[in-house]
């Protein structure tokens, strides 16, 4: 299990498992917040605790942030995958470092393509400096 918090300590994550790869996004929100995400399925493997406030983008995503220290936590997606599941994602710069150094980093052009990339070989530790 993974678990991450917010600079405060208020708001909270655990995710179940180990996840495949850690998703940095050069879209207009994610570059800005300079997140890497996990993903999961609301209920299924991943919680969130704490109060947030959020960032609605357009019709998709709900963005939650820590009101307290202003730490972006987590996002919700608006609209139920076909399954009728509401994908969430934790960001995973919240956790310790030694817990999640290995995990690959896919990356995703959500500015141009809106398209996966191939993966470079980078681990989560590659980004912190």
């Amino acid at each position: 299990m993974l678990e991450g918090s917010c600079h405060c300590g208020a708001v909270r994550w655990q995710y179940d498992g180990q996840p495949d790869g850690a998703t940095a996004c050069n879209c207009t929100v994610c570059r800005r917040y300079g997140v890497l995400w996990i993903y999961g399925f609301e209920g299924e493997g991943v919680r969130v605790s704490g109060e947030t406030r959020s960032y609605r983008r357009g019709k998709a995503i709900d963005f939650h942030f820590c009101g307290v220290c202003g730490c972006m936590s987590f996002y919700r997606a608006l609209q139920p995958e076909p399954d009728g599941r509401h994908k969430i994602a934790v960001n995973v710069r919240l956790s310790e470092p030694e817990a999640v150094a290995a995990i690959p980093i896919d990356h995703f052009d959500g500015l141009d393509k809106f398209e996966d990339l191939p993966r470079d070989g980078r681990r989560v530790r590659d980004y912190w400096f």
